[in-house]
C-alpha cells in the first residue's frame, strides 16, 4: 500500500463521543450514518425462529435470499439472475471484495464515502479520484472521467473500475438520469467495471422520482450492492447482497467470500429473505422511515443555510454536506479555523457535536465543509424513536425540536448569525 490506512472517520469520532458520554459530557452525535429506529417486530420474530440455524450453508447465500434480491431488483427495473447474487455479512464487506476481485486502480469520487479509497488500498491498488458534478454526488463528472482515466493509463496505470454511490453519501444528492447515463456510456467506452453501491436507495424523498442505476445502462458491466441497514435501520445484523453481471466475476467474488466469510449468517439470511420480498408491513416502515429523513434533514439544512452556510438540496439519505467558504473570513478571524479538520475539531472540543470534516471523503485540506447526519436525532429511546416514526410532524416533538435548536444555537455561536 503505497499509503497508510487509517481507521474509518466515522467510526473512529463515534469512539470519541462515547469516551466524552461515559466522563458525563452532554454530547451530540452528527457523525455516524447508523440509523437511530428501532427494529420492526416482524424481523425479531424472524430472527428469533432462525436462531437454531446454526449451520454454514452456501457461500453464495441461501437460494431463498438470492432469489428475493433479484425480486428486489426486478421491481425496481434491474434484470437480476438469482445464481449471479451473493449474500455478505454487509454490503461493506460485500464492496471490498468485489474491488478484489476487479484488482485494478478504481476511479472514486469526490467527495465519496470514507471507505472507498481505503479499500482500494488495502488490496494494494490506487484510488483515481474524479470531481462529481456539483448537486449529482455519487458519480463522477462523465466530462472529467475519460480524460482522467486516458492520462492514467498513459503513466502506466491499470484503471479497471469505478465505484459510485446512488444516492449519495455524503451529500445526501441523486445524481440525475442523464448524468448515469453519460456516465455509464463513459465507463463503457473504457471499459471499466461499475462498483454502483445503492444501500440508500429506498431513502429518495420523492417516491415518484426514483434514482437511476448504471445497471439500466450499462447491465452488463455493473456490480449492484445493497442491504438492509439504512432503509430497515438493522447495521448491526450486518446483511448485504450483490448483482454481478456476469459468471466470471460473480466466481471471482465467490471464491474470495468463501476465504473471509466462509457464508452469511443464516439467521440474518432468513431475515433479509423475509425483508427483500417486501411485505406491506414493511414498505410501510421504510415510507415512514423516508418521511422522517426528509424531514429532520430539511430543519436541520435551513439552520445551515440559515447561518450563511452553503448547501446543495438535499433528495435523498439522511446526510447534509453544508459548506462554510462563504463565512471564510469570519471563521479564521474569529476562531482560527481554515479548513474542514479544524471546524470538526472546534465543534467537536468547544461543543462536543461530532462532525466528519470534508477532507475525510477525499475533499482538499482547505475545503471548510463538513458532514452531518441526521439519523442520531431521533431519540433515546425505542418509545421515543417509534414516536418520530409515526409523528405527523416529528421536528416538534420536544426531544427532535432541542436537539435542532441546539444545533442552531451552536451556529449562531459559530458564525454569528441567527439561524431561526
Amino acid at each position: 500500500m503505497s499509503e497508510a490506512v487509517i481507521m474509518s472517520a466515522t467510526l473512529a469520532a463515534e469512539e470519541v463521543l462515547e469516551r466524552k458520554r461515559r466522563n458525563g459530557q452532554r454530547v451530540l452525535s452528527l457523525a455516524s450514518g447508523e440509523i437511530g429506529l428501532p427494529v420492526h417486530a416482524s424481523l425479531k420474530d424472524r430472527l428469533s425462529a432462525a436462531a437454531d440455524q446454526n449451520a454454514y450453508g452456501p457461500v453464495a447465500g441461501s437460494p431463498g435470499l438470492r432469489t428475493a434480491a433479484a425480486g428486489y431488483w426486478a421491481r425496481r427495473g434491474l434484470d437480476a439472475d438469482p445464481d449471479l447474487v451473493i449474500a455478505g455479512p454487509g454490503s461493506k464487506a460485500l464492496l471490498f471484495a468485489a474491488l478484489m476481485a476487479v484488482d485494478g486502480d478504481v476511479v472514486v469520487p469526490v467527495p465519496s464515502w470514507v471507505s472507498y479509497s481505503a479499500h482500494v488500498r488495502l488490496i494494494g491498488r490506487e484510488p483515481l479520484p474524479v470531481p462529481i458534478v456539483p448537486g449529482h454526488g455519487g458519480v463522477p463528472d462523465p466530462d472529467l472521467l475519460h480524460g482522467a482515466v486516458s492520462a492514467a493509463r498513459a503513466r502506466g496505470r491499470e484503471v479497471k473500475a469505478v465505484v459510485v454511490t446512488i444516492p449519495d453519501n455524503p451529500t445526501g444528492t441523486v445524481a440525475a438520469p442523464d448524468i448515469v447515463r453519460r456516465f455509464a456510456e463513459v465507463a463503457s467506452e473504457l471499459d471499466l467495471v461499475i462498483v454502483s453501491d445503492q444501500i440508500y436507495t429506498d431513502l429518495v424523498f420523492d417516491a415518484t422520482a426514483p434514482a437511476s442505476s448504471p445497471a439500466e445502462y450499462a447491465p452488463e458491466r455493473t456490480v449492484v450492492t445493497t442491504g438492509l441497514t439504512k432503509s430497515l435501520a438493522l447495521g448491526g445484523w450486518r446483511t448485504g447482497v450483490a448483482r454481478l453481471p456476469d459468471a466470471d466475476l460473480h466466481q471471482r467474488l465467490r471464491t474470495i467470500a468463501s476465504h473471509i466469510w466462509s457464508s452469511p449468517p443464516a439467521p440474518v439470511q432468513a431475515v433479509a429473505a423475509y425483508a427483500f420480498d417486501e411485505p406491506p408491513e414493511l414498505v410501510s416502515w421504510v415510507a415512514a422511515a423516508r418521511a422522517l429523513h426528509e424531514k429532520v434533514a430539511r430543519a436541520l439544512a435551513a439552520r445551515f443555510t440559515a447561518a450563511g452556510a452553503s448547501l446543495e438540496p438535499v433528495h435523498a439519505t439522511c446526510y447534509l454536506y453544508p459548506d462554510f467558504e462563504p463565512l471564510r473570513e469570519h471563521l479564521e478571524r474569529v476562531h482560527g479555523v481554515s479548513g474542514g479538520r479544524g471546524l470538526a475539531a472546534l465543534l467537536l472540543e468547544k461543543h462536543h457535536v461530532g462532525v466528519l470534516a470534508a477532507s475525510e471523503f477525499g475533499e482538499p485540506d482547505r475545503k471548510l465543509g463538513v458532514r452531518v447526519s441526521t439519523s442520531h436525532l431521533y431519540g433515546d429511546t425505542d418509545r421515543q424513536r417509534t414516536a418520530a416514526l409515526t409523528a405527523d410532524d416529528p421536528v416538534e416533538l420536544p426531544w427532535i425540536k432541542a436537539c435542532v435548536e441546539h444545533i442552531g444555537s451552536i451556529l449562531t455561536d459559530l458564525t454569528g448569525r441567527a439561524t431561526s
